[in-house]
């Protein structure tokens, strides 16, 4: 049989130019699946609404010519995806409608209600679940006898057998990357300059830490633990990338976290001897080693991005997240030593901050040698433990999904107005700096790329 997947979104409406990590990433668990899907002989098309757009004719055709539909959904594009949802029922009444992603399982049984439309939802990973899923289509297997679903059963909503959770990821299939050939990946349009082709992976599952405004699958599902892939599996993958692509992003929430395991990798890539350029998008400044960092940056290593939150050690403390401003000093110079390029994210509004903390946030801000940074307001987001105190305060409605900060709902000191005009100050300060201008000059000669340049340009031109 034929499954058809897509990642909802709007590209016309998705920010042309963001200050982060790269952000058009491969859609891995589509491609996870799709993996499973193929490896007992069903084929696969995937549709990315945030790469193309996508036509009624064009998802017409594609709903025609398959047997089943399946859609991963973010909270944040959950209008997209109504709407998609809503246009895949006018087009055929009768087509499997599969939901999963990040939006089911944090909000469980609400998610078939959400989207009305869909038969089916996975409420965790969904490698194993898809190919009973496939069972039922074909007629042999029940829905009630499906671990880690929901599903629609004469207008009731009902679950399945007990979620269970994948501990051998090695177990895994690869991604099937060729299912997105058609898209471009490196397409980023600030800052770094991305050897193209671009693709991404990610080594693990989860995370151990639990930073409080952090949205964590363990805190709606307590089995979801941190699960790590075996070096030697993630070494074999890399290879596999090497030979078809230039630069892989690892997306994992904190791809350092184990170092054993770390310079292990390093160690197998330096052997083997790989081209490919590697780009961490998740990594503690308490993982910064001298000796881990040099093989990282004779293995390709070219990116790494901090999540560092605050300037200010009791909002970092707040926040749980068990590192030190010294810790923040000594990994960025580090790395910038080995000549990566350094981004940091920054959060403005968290519950004890006023005035003088955010000066404080935007002042280490520029006294690190970050070559980018992004500020952004706190939100209080479904899954995390900030949401869940919020909810049980009676400042935040259980059916709210994302609240963003501000001292008119009693979340915090600040009011959401002037939380904006300071991440608007942010992002001045930072990037209009004579300092940083001429070291960025520098550093893009030196790389002869002025891509950071123009880009940063046209980004704060934009706002």
């Amino acid at each position: 049989m034929k499954f058809l997947l897509i990642k909802p979104g709007d590209k016309k409406t998705s920010d042309k130019y963001s200050i982060n990590a790269p952000t058009n990433h491969p859609p891995l668990s589509l491609l996870s699946l799709g993996a499973m899907l193929e490896s007992k002989g069903h084929s696969v098309e995937i549709l990315d609404y945030y790469m193309e757009d996508i036509s009624r004719e064009q998802l017409k055709n594609a709903i025609n010519s398959s047997d089943a539909v399946g859609l991963t959904i973010l909270t944040d594009d959950i209008k997209p995806t109504k709407n998609i949802s809503k246009i895949i029922r006018e087009i055929d009444t009768n087509i499997p409608l599969v939901i999963g992603g990040p939006h089911c399982i944090f909000l469980q049984e609400y998610s078939m209600q959400d989207i009305s439309q869909a038969d089916i939802s996975v409420i965790g990973e969904g490698e194993y679940v898809i190919l009973d899923i496939v069972k039922y289509i074909q007629g042999k297997k029940k829905l009630s006898d499906i671990h880690g679903i929901y599903y629609r059963d004469n207008g009731s909503i009902k679950k399945g057998k007990p979620l269970k959770i994948i501990h051998n990821l090695d177990d895994l299939p690869f991604p099937a990357r060729h299912l997105v050939d058609k898209y471009d990946y490196g397409n980023f349009t600030f800052g770094y300059h991305l050897k193209k082709k671009v693709t991404a992976l990610i080594t693990s599952r989860g995370c151990p830490y639990h930073c409080r405004f952090c949205t964590r699958y363990s805190n709606i599902i307590k089995e979801c633990n941190f699960r790590q892939r075996s070096a030697e599996n993630v070494v074999k993958e890399i290879q596999e990338l090497d030979k078809n692509y230039n630069t892989a992003l690892i997306a994992d929430d904190n791809f350092l976290e184990n170092k054993k395991r770390a310079h292990k990798i390093f160690d197998m890539l330096l052997n083997i001897g790989t081209d490919i350029d590697l780009l961490i998008e998740g990594a503690r400044v308490d993982s910064a080693d001298r000796e881990l960092y040099k093989k990282m940056k004779n293995a390709g290593v070219t990116f790494i991005t901090y999540g560092i939150e605050s300037g200010n050690q009791e909002v970092i403390d707040f926040y749980n997240k068990k590192f030190t401003i010294n810790q923040v000093r000594k990994a960025v110079s580090l790395a910038r030593e080995m000549g990566f390029f350094t981004h940091g994210s920054f959060i403005l509004g968290a519950p004890m901050e006023i005035e003088e903390h955010i000066k404080n946030t935007i002042k280490f801000a520029c006294e690190l040698p970050l070559d980018s940074a992004s500020f952004g307001i706190l939100a209080y987001i479904k899954g995390s433990q900030l949401w869940t105190e919020a909810v049980k305060n009676n400042k935040i409605s259980s059916d709210k999904y994302i609240v963003l900060t501000d001292s008119k709902k009693g979340l915090g000191k600040l009011p959401f107005e002037e939380l904006v005009d300071y991440t608007y100050k942010a992002y001045n300060t930072f990037y209009f700096r004579p300092t940083y201008l001429l070291r960025q000059i520098y550093r893009c000669l030196l790389r002869k790329d002025l891509s950071l340049l123009i880009n940063g340009w046209k980004y704060l031109y934009s706002l």
